[in-house]
């Protein structure tokens, strides 16, 4: 009979699984504080013993995900972050930004093992990954936990529609990996070109919001989609399962969260930023500020999900806590957009406004000028600095509203 889970630590008394995460706090916490210069500098007047519970967790100092690129360019590559020389690890990556990400040597490095098996996904199967093998993680990540399963893995990596579902009619991959809109546009491909690619039949989506058009879209072609919630920085944080009761918090992560742009957490439900404290040998992370927004459900330690996971649920990915947004599974920085300004002084302010249309992600900046933007130019820019496409717009001076905002974010998630 196949086991419905990936181990028995999914399935854990909820009290249990608290008491074996705390006992296993200090000596992270220790690690991260001998081991890295980053958190030596930053714990250095803690006593790792100490930290036995959430309540000292949250008495410690938080780390953001917003200051690792002055932090990684003050120390090269990592910030001082990882606990081994950069020549120790197995995978160097750079993410825009620039952001340097490490990837260990361990099996299953991100834990994306344990979502793909939430997902349906198991040994033997062949799986179709279109999330980008090219400098950034995403592909690796998925990856490696494929092969941890002993999944096949087509390194399909993003573009090139056509050739993929050429590979897909081919090779009859059983399941997708990556971004709901590129499963979507390649599900229209595979239409118009009259493909059968109905071997496809479960997926893990990551990487943007799986709104309910894309959600619909994709069941109603048969494939039952799972949504995934991680970052470069600390791999997978939660997940859905097939019951889809929220997203199940990974079993070696401990999740807080708090009142943004602090490290005071907020009540269950109350929505506020996700922070994450990893087990992570390698990369120790202590109380790592993601600068997402989630809510933790109430009732979790009472009724766990109907898949029998235990473990704390929360409602996913509900935006950012800053202006740093995800586009098409990539990162778009203010400073990015800064850089663009910057390299046209024709522009005297801009605005970088994401939206939803068709169920795709768009990219629009709105430039001031009175006059001399080659708009063609500018989303050159655009693309060298943020690896995204996006379209231009010329506005006159004073036309973009007055209120601090370089990048506004028009989708909803609700």
């Amino acid at each position: 009979m196949m086991n419905a889970h990936y181990d028995t630590l999914e399935i854990r008394p909820p009290a249990q699984r608290e008491r074996e995460l705390m006992e296993q706090l200090p000596a992270q916490v220790a690690r991260a504080k001998s081991c890295t210069a980053h958190f030596g500098r930053l714990l250095a007047a803690i006593d790792p013993a100490d930290i036995r519970s959430r309540a000292a967790l949250a008495g410690l100092p938080v780390t953001r995900k917003s200051d690792l690129h002055a932090l990684q360019a003050a120390e090269m590559p990592f910030g001082g972050m990882t606990a081994v020389p950069p020549g120790r690890l197995a995978r160097l990556f750079v993410s825009p930004g620039p952001i340097y990400d490490p990837e260990g040597r361990s099996a299953d490095f991100w834990g994306t093992a344990r979502v793909l098996y939430a997902a349906g996904f198991r040994a033997g199967d062949i799986v179709h990954n279109t999330f980008s093998y090219h400098l950034t993680p995403a592909g690796s990540m998925f990856e490696t936990g494929a092969h941890a399963l002993e999944c096949a893995v087509i390194p399909a990596g993003v573009g090139q529609t056509e050739q993929q579902i050429e590979a897909m009619v081919a090779l009859r991959p059983d399941g997708y990996v990556g971004t709901p809109s590129f499963l979507k546009l390649l599900l229209e491909k595979a239409d118009e070109l009259k493909a059968d690619v109905s071997s496809l039949r479960k997926a893990v989506v990551s990487g943007e919001a799986f709104l309910a058009p894309a959600r619909e879209f994709i069941a109603a072609r048969g494939i039952a989609a799972c949504q995934a919630y991680g970052s470069a920085d600390l791999g997978m944080i939660a997940y859905e399962s097939a019951a889809r009761e929220g997203m199940i918090v990974a079993e070696d992560r401990i999740v807080e969260i708090v009142r943004p742009g602090t490290g005071d957490p907020v009540a269950t439900g109350e929505v506020g930023e996700v922070l994450v404290t990893t087990f992570n040998r390698d990369y120790p992370l202590i109380r790592f500020a993601t600068g997402d927004l989630s809510a933790i459900m109430p009732g979790w330690e009472s009724r766990p999900s109907a898949c029998g996971r235990t473990n704390m649920r929360i409602r996913g990915w509900l935006g950012r806590a800053d202006q740093t947004t995800k586009v098409r599974g990539m990162f778009v920085h203010p400073h990015q957009i800064a850089e663009v300004v910057r390299r046209h002084p024709e522009i005297h302010r801009a605005r970088l406004v994401i939206s939803h249309v068709e169920g795709n992600d768009a990219m629009t900046l709105w430039c001031e000028s009175e006059a001399g933007v080659d708009p063609e130019r500018v989303a050159s820019s655009i693309r060298d600095i943020t690896k995204l496409r996006g379209q231009v717009q010329v506005v006159l001076p004073g036309a973009l509203q007055n209120d601090g905002k370089v990048i506004e974010d028009q989708r909803r998630y609700d």
